[in-house]
């Protein structure tokens, strides 16, 4: 795909954002409603063409499982978008508002970013799920998916056309970049006069990639590399569900538990307990830990620093709270850590002290997931500061418009 007919597709895609900003909060639910509809009407279909592709892919490990659809996936990215739709409407919604002593009316609205634009790896559910979110907040969805999923997303793509025309709406405001060489998520990456966000949802070449060649604004969906801390006062038993959770409900996603922190006063009950609940599970344990796992790999400093997204976990025993905090401060990315404990000054103490876009307490990381905390999906967890931190659903898709109204005040 030359530059220009990159640039070209990109102008539509421009007109098609300032009309759904300007769309009526009913135009742009039918919408949602109408894809949610469409996905289970031809749900078999988009399942055959998403086999092949699946069929065609060589490479094991969680890039297959993400590149999966299966029913209840499809279901999901439906259910997702009715769950959007019912949303309240986050467009022009008045955050602030107060009068001056000069008479000046001054107020905050919330208004769409424009065009969001997400580079991806396999992935289908994405596309529908960044459309859905983008269309819902008035904003255009700019996509840029792998070779691995581009009969997926092109089927996908092509509900969502459908039902923006239904609605006498530009089908450009859901755009899918076809072409899948470097050099043009190169040139997507550097449209100015078209992307007001970017965002990537990918490995960390992803990441790098962006970092160097981006020359809009871009919200990092980061690495997860994940923490357990089981305290000397956790409910042992529940802690055991709960990693194991964490862990093996789907390895290769983001929120998944990489490493697990342990107390050195309950160590020699929770590891072997542990071991035995997750025999799959490969343990790369530190020196103190495998006095109680004889059978895990011995773990390095890359081992505590990696994202597995696999069937392995690292493991550390030990003496405090303290050390706990400091081992995440070193190793953490910013996206989930937990801790598991009955001692509430232990859990404040965590949700003070450790930086990252999310803690929990006595709960597994796999629950930070846009749909389950209510924003029906995300279209990324972002692991920076700014603008948005966590996962990011309606609201962390417009930006702030200050008014002011004035009866012929002058400075």
């Amino acid at each position: 795909m030359t530059t220009r007919a990159l640039a070209t597709q990109g102008a539509a895609v421009k007109r098609a954002a300032v009309e759904l900003g300007q769309a009526s909060d009913e135009s742009r639910q039918a919408v949602l409603r109408h894809v949610a509809d469409r996905l289970e009407e031809v749900r078999d279909e988009l399942l055959k063409v998403n086999a092949q592709e699946v069929g065609d892919y060589h490479e094991s490990g969680p890039g297959r499982d993400r590149l999966t659809l299966t029913k209840d996936r499809v279901l999901a990215m439906s259910s997702a978008l009715r769950e959007i739709a019912e949303a309240p409407d986050p467009l022009f919604e008045t955050l602030d508002q107060s009068t001056r002593a000069n008479g000046l009316r001054v107020e905050r609205l919330r208004v769409p970013l424009g065009v969001i634009g997400v580079v991806y790896e396999n992935r289908p559910n994405v596309t529908s799920d960044v459309a859905g979110l983008c269309v819902r907040s008035g904003n255009a969805a700019f996509l840029r998916g792998s070779s691995t999923a581009l009969r997926t997303n092109a089927f996908i793509v092509g509900l969502w056309h459908e039902a923006l025309e239904k609605e006498g709406l530009l089908a450009a405001g859901v755009s899918l970049v076809e072409d899948p060489s470097h050099e043009t998520v190169t040139a997507f990456m550097q449209l100015t006069d078209v992307l007001d966000c970017l965002i990537p949802r990918g490995g960390p070449s992803l990441i790098a990639a962006m970092r160097e060649h981006a020359r809009v604004p871009y919200v990092l969906d980061g690495d997860g590399n994940c923490h357990i801390y089981v305290d000397d006062s956790a409910r042992l038993d529940r802690a055991v569900a709960i990693v194991k959770n964490a862990k093996t409900s789907r390895p290769g996603v983001c929120n998944a538990a990489e490493t697990l922190i342990v107390h050195e006063a309950v160590a020699a009950t929770f590891l072997p307990a542990l071991a035995q609940a997750m025999p799959d599970v490969e343990l790369r344990a530190d020196e103190r830990a495998r006095v109680f796992l004889p059978g895990a790999t011995p773990a390095s400093e890359e081992d505590f620093a990696r994202e597995f997204l696999d069937l392995i976990l690292a493991v550390k025993v030990v003496s405090s709270l303290d050390e706990a905090v400091a081992h995440v401060a070193t190793f953490g990315t910013g996206h989930s850590e937990a801790i598991l404990t009955e001692d509430a000054t232990h859990a404040d103490a965590w949700i003070r002290r450790v930086d990252a876009a999310a803690v929990l307490v006595n709960a597994s990381t796999r629950f930070i997931d846009g749909g389950e905390l209510g924003l029906g999906a995300e279209v990324g967890i972002s692991t920076q500061k700014l603008h948005a931190r966590g996962p990011m659903g309606l609201r962390e898709l417009t930006c702030l418009k200050w008014v002011v109204r004035g009866e012929g005040q002058i400075r």
